[in-house]
């Protein structure tokens, strides 16, 4: 009898394991239901749930969506759109620029979202879909790391503003400081009152000097403050001086609050994101009401909207629609796939799409108001077109805006505020970029220590941005800032989303493309995006390409030219992100197996064996026969996988001590099952 015990206490004992496992799925499966559904998955589709315990998920689905509008939603919006507005024809300027966002900024948005959620891998990981193409990747962390070292050295210079702006007085409201020039010309009273008599003393003043120079070249205190004091400008790229110590505080500053803010990946900036990504609306409607109460804001207004509709026929109208466009959504930098990773992998990339590119160019409308309101101020006060106070980039930020605001009552206030909230903009796009460059490292290495270890890897790219934006805090750092805003992040782009357009639509195949994105939807593309990501947004890529080649002029910052050497580091730097393509694609082929070079070729375009979604149980279809337990992307939920291991242990404890009362009985005589596996016989 005693020898019957064991294979039967066995088959009981899997019987047990298989219920167990059979009700925790169960489980899984009930309450992943209520998730997916709330997450935009397909309904009635039989699911499980799909957190992805090795990366990490957004906590829910507003994170991922406010995270998205923090990184589109950046300086570009207040400091760019509106100068580009008025500049091409006001109101006309919307017509082409909605235009361009239907055909063009929004396919584009999808495709990246939806490329990386259904691989759930960074910018490098995702070219499992056609390895020669890798270099895209490496391209796009070029980018982002350009853009990562110069924007936070723009962040740190708000800092710097929003702590000069704790005073009863702003320190560029006059012209009786150390730093300022007999040139200097005020618009405020000594009293800090506006001031009838001084405005048209003011008035004639720059009528008078305007026979002599142009009245454009009117020195502010604000202007002075900023080259003077804040840059202590030096007069050539090439003559760094000294570091200018308060900036580079600052800078430590920006670096200290973003590393914080990514200390523990998605899961702590998901939570950041719900302040930095909606304080900025507020401030801009604060800065709206008190705007347009003001007098002469009509006509800042007015000059801002006004459509000038002979100017739709101008191509150059409609190639800064369709730049403003491709570089105000954030397309090609490899944030849109990072951040798209993250995303369960059934929730509704589509519609995240449509509702955060429209926020962002909704805001960059918003913005022209809140910009344009206050400069139609200051032009009503100094009696002078808007078009000579109105500016962009660095000058609107931190010199034209600032000196408005020393016009109103309280201006320390107005001041604190725009510049928190340029800084929180700044903020939103600077956590995607160093996030985008930690999840690359972190995948394409893919070991646990380094995924155990992901804050190491934060802090480190953290301390090398800081340290490669230490020669931007000297005082020939406006001039290298420039050099990188013009050159490292333009035509690049452009040639890297084309790239990858081609890639997806023709090499992996726009039929295998659609069956993918309905896998992950439940519902395949509309037809619209189907069309524009075959045709149109190709077609309008190569336009932007095009007209920025045609338009291309040497960089200048106001009266200074750059000189050629510094011009050939430009192009150097914009370069080094595209030459990684050709590299890398004749690297691939080189290794990939083959007779010829014609199969080489079309080996390494074929995609890699673990392409396709990250978890196994969504790897259905054409990938079933592909899935394997054994790959890092392949694994199982984490408590399915613990149970799992607990319940072997168990079994093979139960089967240990099994075969020790087996060997006990057998050398007492009795019958081995080893020699004899069928007692009964």
């Amino acid at each position: 009898m005693k020898l019957l015990s064991g294979p039967r206490h066995r088959s009981d004992h899997q019987e047990q394991i298989t219920l167990t496992l059979k009700k925790l799925f169960s489980v899984h499966e009930s309450d992943s239901t209520c998730l997916i559904h709330a997450n935009g998955a397909v309904p009635g589709e039989p699911v499980k749930k799909d957190e992805n315990s090795r990366r990490g998920n957004w906590g829910n689905q507003i994170e991922f969506v406010l995270t998205s509008v923090g990184y589109a939603v950046g300086l570009g919006n207040v400091w760019r759109f509106p100068y580009l507005c008025y500049r091409n024809g006001g109101g006309a300027f919307m017509l082409p620029y909605f235009i361009m966002l239907v055909f063009c900024g929004i396919p584009l948005f999808f495709l990246e979202l939806s490329f990386g959620q259904f691989a759930s891998l960074g910018c490098l990981g995702v070219w499992k879909i056609s390895p020669m193409f890798k270099g895209v990747g490496y391209g796009m962390m070029v980018v982002s790391t350009y853009i990562g070292i110069y924007y936070n050295v723009v962040i740190c210079i708000a800092f710097y503003y929003f702590f000069m702006s704790m005073t009863n007085l702003l320190p560029w409201t006059y012209c009786n400081n150390p730093w300022n020039t007999p040139d200097c010309s005020g618009v405020v009273s000594t009293s800090n009152q506006l001031n009838a008599s001084l405005a048209n003393a003011t008035t004639t003043l720059v009528a008078g000097v305007s026979e002599l120079v142009n009245r454009t070249k009117r020195t502010s205190p604000s202007e002075e403050y900023w080259k003077h004091y804040v840059l202590n400008i030096s007069d050539d790229i090439g003559n760094f001086g000294e570091v200018r110590l308060p900036i580079l505080g600052c800078l430590a500053v920006s670096w200290v609050v973003v590393f914080l803010c990514l200390i523990r990946g998605v899961k702590s900036s998901g939570k950041v994101v719900y302040f930095t990504a909606t304080f900025p609306y507020v401030v801009l409607t604060i800065l709206f009401i008190r705007g347009i109460t003001l007098d002469g804001a009509i006509n800042g207004i007015k000059y801002y909207l006004t459509p000038q509709w002979q100017k739709v026929l101008d191509a150059k109208v409609w190639g800064d629609a369709a730049s403003q466009i491709f570089y105000s959504l954030g397309c090609a930098w490899g944030g849109l796939i990072t951040m798209a990773s993250y995303n369960k992998f059934h929730n509704n990339c589509f519609r995240d799409s449509i509702i955060i590119s429209i926020t962002n160019c909704a805001t960059s409308v918003y913005a022209g108001f809140v910009i344009f309101s206050i400069l139609g101020f200051m032009a009503h006060h100094l009696n002078v077109p808007v078009s000579e106070v109105a500016d962009h980039g660095p000058g609107l930020a931190f010199v034209a805006y600032p000196e408005a605001l020393t016009l109103l009552p309280i201006s320390p206030l107005w001041s604190l505020l725009f510049f928190f909230m340029l800084i929180l903009l700044g903020l939103g796009t600077q956590f995607c970029l160093l996030e985008t460059l930690v999840t690359a490292i972190v995948d394409e290495i893919g070991t646990d220590w380094i995924i155990r270890n992901k804050t190491v890897v934060t802090l480190s790219i953290a301390v090398v941005g800081f340290l490669l934006g230490v020669p931007l805090t000297t005082q020939a750092g406006i001039y290298w800032l420039l050099l990188m805003d013009n050159y490292a992040a333009s035509f690049s782009l452009v040639i890297i989303s084309c790239i990858m357009c081609i890639c997806i639509m023709y090499i992996y195949g726009h039929r295998n493309y659609f069956k993918d994105v309905e896998m992950m939807l439940g519902f395949p593309p509309p037809l619209f995006f189907k069309v524009c990501w075959r045709f149109i947004s190709p077609v309008i890529i190569s336009f932007i390409l095009i007209f920025t080649v045609i338009q291309y002029k040497p960089i200048t910052y106001n009266d200074y030219v750059y000189p050629g050497w510094s011009l050939a580091i430009g192009f150097a730097m914009a370069l080094s992100s595209v030459v990684c393509i050709p590299i890398y694609a004749l690297y691939k082929i080189s290794r990939s197996p083959g007779a010829t070079f014609r199969e080489r070729l079309k080996n390494a375009c074929r995609p890699h064996p673990k392409w396709g979604p990250a978890l196994q149980e969504h790897r259905t279809g054409r990938y079933a026969a592909m899935a394997s337990e054994d790959t890092v992307e392949a694994r199982p939920l984490k408590e399915k996988e613990e149970l799992r291991e607990e319940l072997k242990e168990e079994e093979k404890e139960k089967e240990r001590k099994d075969e020790i009362s087996l060997t006990i009985q057998g050398s007492n005589g009795s019958t081995n099952t080893h020699n004899n596996p069928n007692p009964s016989a």
